[in-house]
């Protein structure tokens, strides 16, 4: 009976071959028997440039630009001369790597030369792997491709690591490191593997019900398992598409009246000259956006105009624009002893600039609503303002280094809302083989997260984010 309750595992998790060619491209498949090559590095003048190969003809690739002709130790840094394989001129004299498959980035043979990083140099060599037969230059994102494609990641991994080379904030980088290490990926293997046993009772029923043989329970252990699976993807779901904001960052908008500093803290936040800063009233005529690091949170900061009657209709349409920006700026001049704000979904930090011109002695405005005492002259406060932004952004991007790990992408949220979906028919299911069905489906969706089943669609949008040489 186990015998056969096995084959019905085995059948439940076998899922359907993971395409690999890329459709409307020109390109081979991996492992076609093409090998690529490209610049992985930087452009523009460096120190050094690192230059890699991927596929059967690697070793050649290397014994043809290198002399002695031998392969070096594998994955061990040799100085090799490179010389053009066609005229025998040197090229540079360069550390020179060899990865055999299937220990490598892309699971396939590899070599990488790392030259001098001036760019007749790097031209030189380039033009000397193109002429080694069986090589062709690498499209974007073809060795992570063709990595993804010999199993070494997972498509979450891909796209920790396309977030990882991406990532401008400390905060980025942490969640990004996480998702590569394929803390994602294992807890959504970890549900598929809870459908695949919840599937396998229900098909065991189904096939062997009759059996005497066969457990009690056998259906009772599966609805447990899919309840518990219900809870724990409903968490995921509630946490407000904080990972999602975390990569695109938060907008985080600078209101009040003229002549309050809202320039000078535009100016101070993103530490360089943003807006214009004038003692004149009416300054800034529209809303200007710069991209800055806040507390290590990504965040795109807008300076906005005074909020006051304008003198003039340029000034008015900016005017406008702030309110737009702000709907929730009443809340700023609510009445002593008013409550939170009246509804609204914004955060809202109240900053009282200028301390440096209040006398010394106890906080003369006690009646106002929480707020923080800020000098743009002196920096006196910055530092309890960039502490409040942090514990603001943390709220709404979550901690990257702690808790399980977010959701990055809208295809995450939206199959394991697929998934929850699947698992409420399951629920319903008057039908067993109906039930069964759901099962699958539910599970589909899970595998789709990490790659498998994907389109080819969805996998070249994901992979034309990355640079050639990655």
């Amino acid at each position: 009976m186990w015998r056969e309750l096995w084959t019905l595992v085995a059948r439940a998790a076998r899922g359907p071959r993971r395409p690999c060619t890329r459709q409307g491209s020109g390109a081979p498949a991996p492992g076609s028997g093409a090998t690529i090559f490209a610049l992985s590095s930087g452009q523009g003048r460096c120190g050094i440039s690192v230059i890699r190969t991927s596929g059967p003809a690697s070793g050649q690739a290397l014994r043809s630009l290198t002399a002695p002709r031998d392969l070096p130790p594998s994955r061990k840094a040799c100085l090799r001369l490179l010389s053009d394989p066609r005229s025998g001129e040197p090229l540079d004299r360069a550390l020179v790597l060899w990865f055999p498959g299937p220990q490598s980035f892309t699971g396939e043979d590899c070599a990488e030369f790392h030259v001098h990083g001036g760019q007749a140099v790097v031209s030189g060599v380039l033009q000397a792997l193109g002429s080694v037969p069986g090589l062709r230059p690498a499209e974007a994102g073809e060795f992570t491709r063709r990595a993804f494609a010999h199993g070494k990641l997972s498509l979450t991994e891909v796209e920790g690591l396309a977030d990882l080379i991406h990532a401008e904030t400390e905060a980025q980088r942490r969640q990004a490191l996480r998702q590569l290490d394929g803390e994602l990926s294992h807890l959504c293997r970890g549900w598929a593997e809870t459908l695949t046993k919840a599937l396998a009772h229900v098909e065991a029923y189904i096939d062997f019900g009759e059996d005497d043989n066969l457990e009690e329970g056998v259906l009772d252990r599966a609805d447990s398992e899919v309840r518990e699976l219900e809870v724990a993807l409903g968490a995921h779901l509630r946490d407000a598409r904080r990972g999602q904001r975390l990569r695109s960052g938060v907008h985080v908008v600078v209101a009040g009246p003229p002549n309050a500093g809202k320039s000078s803290l535009v100016n101070l936040l993103s530490r360089k000259p943003v807006s214009i800063v004038s003692p004149e009233p009416g300054t800034t005529r529209d809303v200007l956006e710069t991209p800055v690091d806040l507390a290590g949170f990504p965040a795109l900061l807008s300076d906005t105009a005074g909020l006051r009657e304008g003198v003039g209709p340029v000034e008015q349409e900016g005017v406008r624009r702030a309110q737009k920006s702000c709907n929730f700026l009443d809340t700023v001049v609510i009445p002593a002893g008013a409550g939170s704000p009246n509804g609204c979904s914004q955060r809202l930090l109240l900053v009282l600039n200028k301390s440096d011109l209040l006398p010394g002695g106890p906080d003369p405005s006690p009646d106002l609503p929480p707020h923080l005492l800020l000098s743009c002259l002196t920096g006196e406060g910055l530092d309890g303002l960039l502490e409040a932004l942090r514990k603001e952004l943390a709220a709404l991007c979550g901690e990257p280094s702690t808790g399980p790990p977010l959701l990055t992408r809208a295809r995450h949220q939206h199959h394991l809302q697929g998934c929850l979906d699947a698992l409420g028919h399951y629920k319903q299911a008057k039908d067993l083989a109906l039930a069964a069905e759901a099962l699958r489906v539910a599970r589909g969706h899970l595998t789709r997260i990490t790659g498998g089943g994907g389109t080819e669609e969805i996998l070249d949008i994901i992979f034309r984010d990355f640079c050639v040489g990655k």
